[in-house]
Order: C-alpha cells, then structure tokens, then sequence
C-alpha cells in the first residue's frame, strides 16, 4: 500500500458515497487507475464495507451499556459457541476479546433500561461459558466511529 492508496482510504473515510471520478479528483489520478486501485482495496480487503451511520438515538435506541464477560474456563469449544452466541444477539453492536480480565467487552443498544434488563437477564446470562458480567452505562459518546490516522 503506497501513499496513492492512503489518500485514497482517507477520502473514503470521510465521504463513502464519493464516485471514482470524485476519488480521482481528490488523489489526482486518473479515472481507470483510480478505479483499478479501489478494487484493489475492495479485494483485499483493505476496504470492508461501505453503509451509512445511523444515530442510534433517531431510531429508538436511547439506551446504551458495556458489558464486561469473564468466562469460567476458556476451551476451544465454548469460545466457539460462546462467540456464535454473541454474534446471534442485534442488541450486540460490538463485541471485542480482551487479553487479560475480563475476557470480553460488549456494547449493547436498546430502547430503554427494561429492554436491556430484559435482554440482560434472558440472553446474556445465558451465553455458554459465562462466569460473571458486570455492566456499565454509557453515559456520553465522546469519539465514535472516527476515521483511522492514516
């Protein structure tokens, strides 16, 4: 990856819905190369995905928790399962393993806290291999979804 791709990530990161003929002003390429190296990006996987960010708050998602996930004992098969489990769960927007205690970090969105007691109670506790989940409330969003340093 040169500087050509870098600048052309960053453009992406900024603005998704930017036309190749856009992009190639932007880097100053040509259309065809330009073109060339988006699919490349797409390809190798350099760009995942292209969508919109919605504000949870606009669709009625007000309330929003972490959940910390320490597990009893970690086998290759109850990772497996557990982390089959969590992808299963919409209210699970992001879910990261953590080197150390705990194992798992998860951001839940919901309606409101009954909704998120509700979920908590009837499918977080029950997710395989779960020793103990300790929650916390996000109070406020100060960086979110920002573009990466490139």
């Amino acid at each position: 990856m040169d500087m050509l791709d870098k600048k052309i990530l960053a453009e992406l990161q900024a603005d998704g819905r930017l036309s190749v003929t856009e992009i190639a002003e932007r880097v100053g390429l040509s259309l065809s190369p330009c073109h060339r190296r988006v699919k490349k990006l797409e390809q190798s996987g350099a760009i995942r995905a292209y969508r919109a960010q919605i504000d949870p708050v606009s669709v009625g998602l007000e309330f929003s928790s972490l959940v910390f996930v320490t597990m009893k004992d970690i086998t290759q098969m109850i990772l497996q399962e557990f982390e089959k489990a969590v992808i299963e769960i919409d209210e699970v927007v992001e879910a990261r393993r953590l080197f150390g205690d705990p194992d798992f970090m998860l951001e839940v969105m919901t309606r409101d806290l009954p909704a998120f007691q509700r979920l908590y109670d009837e499918r977080l506790t029950a997710l395989p291999g779960v020793q103990r989940l300790t929650s916390t409330l996000i109070m406020k969003d100060l960086v979110r979804d920002r573009t990466l340093p490139l």
